[in-house]
């Protein structure tokens, strides 16, 4: 029987309500690219609640009760109101203030029956109105629901579905979950075990993918704009990006709307656009609005475009504040609507069926491959001029504002699935939600879409403008040294200016890549030819200096030397340089410093590249083909100075083209990079599997040392008052966390007087060190803190004593005694949980290489064995233990090894906040940690574990 009709508690017999769960609420974006609000269902909705079913049809009704249920009674109505939020939970998904979706469960006994915690399944039912239908409202509510559960500690749901209802049975047989189904008394019997797999999180992220880029592209290919606070007169935000949309021809419907304008002027023009005093009096449907009213009148113009049926919002007024700007968010998301702004300059998109131009800027540039994001208007800007100076087109770009709803997240997911996009700048003054923008990132720039990134405010210390409010990585968070390289391990290319990042993006988006770091230099002077050559060894590339050509060369000699290049196995690159020589020939003669002479020289240089491609297609790189409408099979790029005509012949014939050396190659170190990041992510490595992992053992410790507070500080949600900060595991608790993951730590006796330290000898056997464990002196033996190879009692007592005398008293050194390791290199493995980024290992040699030089290697987690061996190999120190100046190579098999069970620790307990082993001596076989300190907390919520839902700044 359905839940809904099943027989429960009296309203009398119904235990107490806990307190409204707020972080339930959530913005979600829809399979159409609308968006939602899904929110518990409380007492204030029984008069929403019997609207909605009144809207539903006769025949939904009958699949959601088994029988005709043309209206709810009262007593359906107080239950499907009325929940305690634990056994009993139901969920709306509301736009404006109708409900057009609902959920709930109950929670049952293992006969079917009401039931209590601890019963670990509950019954679920959906109903959605029938004028919705095919948005993916079940599915998106079927996550929420599934996680309040969680939460819950509900582990699974029944469902009892009529077989005519295929398409509620298809919402729950393609959530991924694991699941059984059988055919019980005319009705379909599903159970579902609401634990994440792998394939629930691969069914969530693709549907995130496919509605958010659906929700981006309704806002850059609408069929029609409606500019809000178009002046009558010229100039002005709004009458400015009027004239800038119907100047580029946009394909769709222009209509401008002024609230000055008469009440009875009849049929009226702004600019050339129909005009009308509100857009509610437009009588065609308007998909996205641009807002260039001021910010006080933004609220209520908001109001009206929901009203209207708008699909997006364009807002070039600022917000007031932090608490307005997301009241402002919530409210357009609420009615179905997503915003890029509030600051925003403005909208492109360059396709030609579209040819929309709904910004500040006076031109729609060229089409072309680049897709551009940016936050701040000024440097948006900065990048399209210097992107018109290269020559090189666009297919879409957005400038956000303070982004308080569309990020750059969302334009990944739609520029993913756009086949005209090859590359994507970006330019970020934060990261939002760094797990999910790294995810993104990998799985695009695998895809051949490379993501070039300038983040501004790097080394401001954290902070970020006003307008966004959002996780800063600053003080007391991950260092942006950590953050770079961990961007890098996820495919990003960050560039360090605008420039450069319009360099690198203009070669990637036009050649091949690199097979190698092998790079010939071509070119008529010698001198910029060393130049060249010192770039590329700063830069990690390899360059072959060719035979100079004359300083008089005629572009045939450029094509013989640069196709030879290109033939020559041994070259994965080409730089050309290209010097005028003053007073050899005349203007106009054709010769050097001629626009001609460049024209013939792009024609030379584009012949080489043509007959350097095969005739059959293979490519020597093998590991994919070149962008549409390259030629060649390696990338040449050409350093130009003060050719005329040159730059513009090249761009045209899409040769890329700099001017200067150092730029040039600088460009194709980053691709270089990428082609090698590329390969390394062809083949990802695995995680291995460990049978000597005891993880009950682990969650023991943790239960042990967290106690009840877990639930203490969960109960109240994420970020509830009562939560608990981390704390310290004792040395004993923190080394059996440890043994459970197969780490051993060498043991460590507390020696506070000379019978204590003897004994402590006698137990672990000679020889022994002595140690002091104060924090100012731990790990200090240059200061006396340690004290090594004690063979005898005598040595030991006489280590004491001297430690004493220089140091301080016992009680405040707090001495203790181990047994040898093994001589080795000595290295610090640390993990941590950073609450902007998530779990990150890092990797470095003790001491000095990376506390004062900050030589460290890192990773996020889950660590695979080809991460773990590319951390250790990735510090600069790492000569050091592959056997440098002769001496013996250490055991970096066992080091990865220790890597990657500390990865899975801290991967499978999420309460595990931070690991700090210091030092871990790595020896010729095998590893000793000497040291470890352990921090945990209550497992924090995992964004990317959790149901979809828009990010809240």
């Amino acid at each position: 029987m359905p839940p809904s009709v099943a027989p429960g508690p009296s309203p009398d017999a119904e235990s107490a309500p806990q307190p409204y769960p707020t972080h339930w609420e959530a913005d979600v974006v829809l399979r159409d690219g609308g968006t939602a609000h899904i929110r518990p269902i409380t007492e204030d909705d029984a008069g929403r609640l019997v609207d909605f079913y009144e809207r539903v049809s006769d025949e939904s009704k009958y699949y959601r009760f088994f029988a005709p249920y043309p209206r709810l009674s009262a007593r359906d109505v107080y239950r499907f109101t009325h929940h305690d939020y634990v056994d009993r939970v139901g969920l709306a998904a509301t736009v404006g203030d109708e409900i057009i979706a609902t959920v709930r469960y109950d929670r049952i006994d293992a006969d079917g029956h009401p039931a209590s915690a601890p019963a670990d399944r509950a019954e679920v039912a959906f109903l959605v109105e029938d004028a919705h239908h095919g948005r993916g409202l079940a599915s998106a509510l079927l996550e929420h629901i599934a996680a309040c559960a969680r939460e819950r500690d509900i582990r699974g749901f029944v469902a009892e579905v009529l077989p005519a209802n295929s398409k509620m049975i298809k919402v729950f047989t393609d959530a991924g979950y694991s699941q059984r189904r059988s055919f019980v008394d005319g009705s379909v019997h599903l159970t579902l075990d609401l634990e994440p797999t792998e394939a629930s999180l691969n069914v969530m992220r693709a549907r995130e993918q496919r509605a958010e880029g659906r929700s981006v592209r309704r806002l850059l290919a609408p069929r029609s704009v409606a500019v809000i606070g178009a002046g009558r007169r010229p100039g002005g935000a709004g009458r400015t990006v009027l004239e800038h949309l119907l100047r580029a021809g946009f394909t769709g419907r222009v209509y401008a709307v002024n609230n000055a304008l008469p009440a009875d002027g009849g049929a009226m023009e702004i600019g050339g656009a129909p005009a009308h005093r509100s857009i509610t009096d437009i009588t065609e449907p308007v998909d996205l609005a641009v807002l260039a009213v001021p910010t006080g009148a933004v609220p209520a113009v908001v109001e009206e475009c929901g009203e209207h049926g708008v699909q997006g919002l364009v807002v070039m007024a600022g917000a007031p504040d932090r608490v307005r700007q997301r009241e402002l968010v919530h409210h357009a998301r609420s009615l179905g609507m997503r915003i890029i702004g509030p600051n925003a300059f403005g909208v492109f998109n360059t396709a030609p069926d579209v040819r929309m131009n709904a910004s500040l800027a006076p031109y729609l540039p060229r089409r072309g491959p680049i897709g551009l994001f940016t936050q701040s208007a000024a440097i948006g800007i900065a990048a399209l001029e210097e992107l018109e100076r290269r020559g090189a087109g666009l297919t879409g770009f957005v400038s956000a504002g303070n982004r308080a709803d569309v990020s750059g997240n969302d334009l990944l997911q739609y520029w993913y699935d756009d086949p005209d996009t090859r590359v994507v700048l970006m330019y970020l003054e934060s990261l939002g939600n760094p797990r999910k923008f790294t995810r993104l990132v990998r799985r695009a720039a695998a895809a051949g879409r490379p993501v070039i990134v300038v983040r501004g405010g790097r080394h401001s210390g954290g902070s970020v403008p006003t307008g966004h409010a959002v996780p800063a990585l600053g003080p007391g968070r991950t260092p942006d040294t950590t953050v770079s390289a961990l961007l890098g391990r996820a495919g990003v290319i960050e560039a360090d200016t605008v420039t450069e990042m319009v360099d690198a993006g203009s070669l990637l988006a036009r050649g091949p890549l690199p097979a190698g770091p092998r790079v010939s230099v071509v070119g008529n002077a010698e001198s910029l030819g060393l130049v060249v050559h010192d770039a590329c060894r700063a830069q990690g590339l390899i360059p072959r200096l060719a035979p100079s050509l004359p300083a008089d060369a005629e572009p045939a000699a450029y094509r013989r030397a640069v196709a030879e290049a290109l033939a020559d196995p041994a070259t994965d690159a080409v730089v050309v340089t290209a010097v005028p020589v003053v007073g050899e020939r005349e203007p106009g003669s054709g010769g050097v410093g001629s626009e001609s002479w460049g024209h013939a020289l792009t024609e030379a240089l584009h012949a080489a590249l043509r007959d350097a491609t095969p005739e059959d297609g293979e490519h020597p790189r093998g590991d994919e083909e070149p962008p549409a409408g390259t030629v060649g099979t390696k990338p040449v790029v050409v350093a130009h100075v003060a050719i005329e005509g040159l730059a513009e012949a090249l761009n045209a014939r899409d040769i890329p083209a700099y001017p200067s050396a150092e730029r040039a190659v600088r460009a194709l170190a980053h691709a270089d990079r990428h082609a090698r990041w590329r390969r390394a992510a062809a083949t990802p490595g695995k995680a291995p599997r460990y049978e000597d992992v005891d993880e009950a053992a682990a969650g023991a410790v943790l239960a042990e040392a967290l106690g009840g507070r877990v639930a203490a500080a969960t109960a109240g949600g994420p970020g509830s008052p009562g939560a608990v900060r981390s704390v310290a595991l004792t040395e004993e608790a923190a080394h059996r966390l440890l043994a459970a993951y197969g780490i051993r730590v060498l043991p460590a006796l507390p020696a506070p007087t000379e019978e204590a330290a003897l004994e402590a000898a006698e137990r672990l056997g000679y020889p022994v060190a002595l140690k002091t464990t104060a924090p100012h002196l731990r790990h200090r033996a240059d200061l006396g803190g340690i004290r090594l190879g004690l063979g005898s009692g005598e040595d030991l007592l006489r280590a004491r004593a001297e430690m004493i005398a220089d140091l301080g008293g016992p009680t405040e050194l707090r001495q203790v005694v181990q047994p040898m390791a093994p001589r080795g290199v000595d290295t610090v493995v640390r993990a941590v949980v950073d609450p902007a980024i998530g779990a990150v290992l890092s990797f470095g040699l003790a001491g000095p290489a990376s506390e004062l030089l900050g030589d460290l290697g890192h990773a996020l987690l889950p660590l695979t064995d080809r991460a773990a061996a590319e951390v250790i190999r990735s510090i600069r120190a790492a000569p050091m233990l592959f056997g440098w100046r002769g001496a013996q190579p250490v055991d970096t098999a066992a080091l990865e090894d220790v890597l990657l069970r500390l990865g899975r620790l801290v991967d499978d307990h999420p309460e595990v906040s931070a690991v700090d082993l210091e030092p871990v001596v790595v020896s010729a076989r095998g590893v000793a940690v000497l040291s470890a300190s352990v921090r945990v907390a209550p497992a924090p919520p995992r964004s990317d574990l959790g149901p979809r839902r828009l990010a809240s700044w």
